[in-house]
């Protein structure tokens, strides 16, 4: 069961723009030169999604083999791009990758020769983060899997004290329901462990923070500053019973940790009282050194915009030394200079203020002790009051400026301005924006207002003299091979019939250029709901439909070649039998059977002769089984194919046994169209014809007998009356029986 994600939605959304964004410009490196349009128009997205992410701030994402984290909280793996993006990067033992300010071109040109590279060579030259430090950007920051520690973990010979097991889940439900009962020794032995790693206490203050969020993910920073205050005051008290030389360790230990944490949850840390029993926070204040309290001075500056009164206060409790704050701000300064926000316009104007109100901050003179404490607890005060009856039309007034509202306001905004354009330019170059729209709005989950938007499209690109037109229609076949559609697909199987009909709808519009998303909900073994929606659709676009299906008969898995054999069969186009035709030689017999069934059912002459080719040509058993690969559905349109076999045999030549083995398959199908070609198979005449003669006539009999119908039993009684000798005995005892 995947993990659901503690991150806000807007860090959610910028999350799963910046791994489709990867993908796309990944598998379109491997696909064409750099220098082609689809390339440049796929590393220009990317980079918008990572500006989009980064705001001009460091921007960190941790790899796992499942999902993407962000500062410890995982993303949402039920999206298919997450999921997809975290295996591809772990794939290529990368462990975090940071983008430091703005990510340039060549950047990500550089990036992107990493990922495609070979795996051999790739390890051979130590590693992806060993190669970027030799050949890539300093925008870009990259860490790998440390092979020795891995191969020494896997012999057993270091210890792993925050792995995810039962102990460590144990420890941090412990802590997140504020739990004051004694720790076992198991855990004692473990949190001891923890205490002795930055990275370990990294990991558990995120665990133990994440679970307190708002409904909508927005992060509560005063419970989550406690929780973690919680966390370390555990840490600390066990350390200063089972190992009290330490305990200037694990200060150094938690205030390094500090700076890898919400530099928000931090200043609220430091802000709370101290436990006299377990000085924490006086202990973290002394344990930052200059480097670590400039980390968190500049990240959240960086994400602020501005210095406050809050902030000051902190700075003024960590620093309290004139000359040290003085050195704190010049590393601050220097590590904004390499943001997008230190190299702004105003930064200049900003930082003098920054400068002047942190160095000189002191409002001892101007704030009373109670009203400090007010402040101190404000965040507290506005939890409580979240929990207040609000009025009736909260709900309709959020609604108003919710989600839902501002997508539909914007596509129909969009499609208005794209419906009154008047310049043919403009009107093209809109198209692709309403595509990347419906992108948007697919993944998002909203496909009424995708169905709308693809079908503006649709009636655009259908209009013979319409502005914009072959736009629109290269835009609709872009969108039908997106990573958008595909991902769509994958969900066709989940989700209710409502939502099938909206989904369906929207693949509709697109048109055939979808059938390159739904091929990959169809490539699977067994059948589903999934794969039957999939090839209900496919089958709707018809004969348009074939050529896409080519890669599936020359798939080499078995069950791929039988589901495209089996759609082509579907479809019935004179088309699909060039396809088909390689099928009937292949050795496994399931793929030959669908691909004889789904020529049965085409009625083109070229469909008759291969299956004539290969009656011809097999013997025993394996005739057999293509005659029963033909008729086993009973289906009658395979009665003219079988017909046309008899018309282009010789009975009582070479194809003997052919004839006499399709006539039998006329019988077992029992169609009245059968009746005249049997009549004319049992009054065959040929002197000496002896037993050949006699097992057509009998084998045309029987067959006329088991059509069944009223009109098949009228030919038996007529050739029981007019027939020759031979003939008439054979159709009185099938009459008389």
């Amino acid at each position: 069961m995947s993990q659901v994600s503690q991150l806000s939605p807007e860090l959610t959304r910028g999350v799963l723009q910046l791994a489709r964004a990867l993908l796309v410009a990944v598998r379109n490196w491997t696909l064409y030169p750099p220098e082609h349009p689809t390339v440049r128009a796929s590393i220009d997205r990317f980079s918008d999604a990572i500006r989009d992410s980064t705001l001009g701030a460091i921007f960190a994402v941790s790899v796992t083999p499942d999902t993407l984290m962000i500062e410890g909280a995982p993303a949402d793996a039920s999206q298919g791009s997450i999921a997809e993006a975290a295996a591809m990067l772990h794939d290529r033992d990368i462990v975090t990758i940071t983008f430091i300010g703005t990510v340039g071109p060549e950047a990500i040109h550089a990036f992107l020769r990493l990922l495609t590279m070979d795996s051999a060579e790739r390890r051979q030259r130590g590693g992806p983060a060993r190669i970027w430090s030799a050949v890539g950007h300093d925008s870009i920051g990259i860490e790998q899997l440390d092979y020795e520690k891995v191969l020494k973990r896997e012999e057993g010979e270091v210890a792993e004290p925050a792995k995810r097991d039962d102990l460590w889940r144990s420890i941090v439900l412990s802590i997140v329901g504020g739990q004051k009962s004694v720790f076992d020794g198991r855990e004692q032995q473990r949190m001891l462990a923890i205490a002795g790693s930055p990275g370990d206490i990294g990991d558990l203050a995120t665990a133990v923070a994440a679970p307190k969020c708002t409904l909508d993910g927005s992060p509560m920073i005063t419970s989550q500053a406690a929780t973690v205050l919680a966390a370390f005051r555990h840490l600390t008290s066990i350390v200063s019973v089972m190992s009290p030389d330490k305990m200037p360790e694990v200060m150094s230990n938690l205030a390094t940790a500090a700076t890898q944490l919400d530099p928000h949850v931090i200043m609220q840390l430091m802000q709370s009282p101290d436990d006299p029993a377990v000085p924490v926070v006086a202990g973290m204040a002394s344990a930052f050194d200059d480097v670590k309290v400039a980390q968190l001075l500049a990240t959240a500056l960086a994400l602020d915009g501005q210095a406050s009164d809050r902030l000051a206060t902190i700075f003024n409790t960590i620093a309290p030394d004139e000359d040290r704050k003085r050195r704190v701000l010049t590393l601050t300064r220097s590590l904004l200079s390499e943001t997008d926000f230190g190299r702004s316009g105003q930064f200049q104007v900003l930082w003098a203020s920054t400068e002047e109100l942190l160095v000189s901050y002191n409002d001892k003179a101007f704030v009373s002790d109670t009203y400090r404490n007010a402040l101190d607890g404000v965040g507290t005060r506005a939890e409580r009051m979240s929990a207040v009856d609000l009025p009736e039309e909260l709900p309709e007034w959020m609604e108003s400026l919710g989600q839902a509202s501002v997508r539909g306001l914007s596509v129909t905004m969009l499609i208005d301005l794209f419906t009154i354009e008047q310049d043919p330019a403009r009107a093209a170059d809109m198209a692709p924006d309403m595509s990347a729209l419906t992108e948007d709005l697919l993944m998002s989950g909203a496909y009424d207002d995708a169905l709308t938007v693809t079908r503006a499209l649709q009636t655009r690109a259908a209009a013979p003299k319409a502005m914009g037109r072959d736009a629109c229609r290269q835009a609709l076949d872009q969108l039908g091979e997106s990573l958008a559609m595909r991902e769509t697909v994958a969900l066709i199987g989940d989700v209710d019939d409502d939502g099938w009909k909206a989904i369906k709808a929207v693949i509709d519009s697109i048109g055939v250029s979808s059938v390159e998303a739904l091929k990959g909900a169809i490539i699977v073994e067994q059948d589903n709901v999934t794969t039957d929606r999939a090839e209900a659709i496919i089958t709707g676009f018809g004969s348009k439909a074939v050529m896409r299906l080519a890669s599936l008969v020359s798939d080499s898995r078995w069950f791929v070649q039988r589901r495209g054999a089996r759609l082509l069969g579907r479809i019935g186009s004179a088309d699909g039998v060039p396809m088909l035709q390689p099928l009937l030689r292949q050795s496994d017999p399931r793929v030959a059977r669908e691909a004889v069934a789904a020529l049965g059912v085409i009625p083109d002459p070229a469909a008759a002769r291969a299956i004539h080719t290969v009656l011809r040509a097999a013997t025993g058993d394996v005739r057999r089984a293509v005659i029963e690969a033909l008729v086993a559905e009973k289906d009658p349109r395979v009665v003219p194919m079988l017909v046309r076999i008899l018309e282009e045999s010789q009975p009582l030549g070479k194809d003997h046994e052919v004839v006499l083995e399709t006539i039998e398959a006329l019988g077992t199908v029992g169609t009245d169209a059968s009746v005249a070609i049997l009549v004319n198979m049992a009054q065959r005449k040929k002197f000496f014809g002896g037993k050949k003669l006699r097992a057509l006539k009998e084998r045309s009999v029987d067959a006329l007998a088991k059509v069944g119908t009223a009109k098949s039993a009228a030919a038996l009684k007529e050739a029981a009356a007019t027939g020759d000798g031979a003939l008439r005995k054979l159709a009185a005892q099938r009459i008389r029986v």
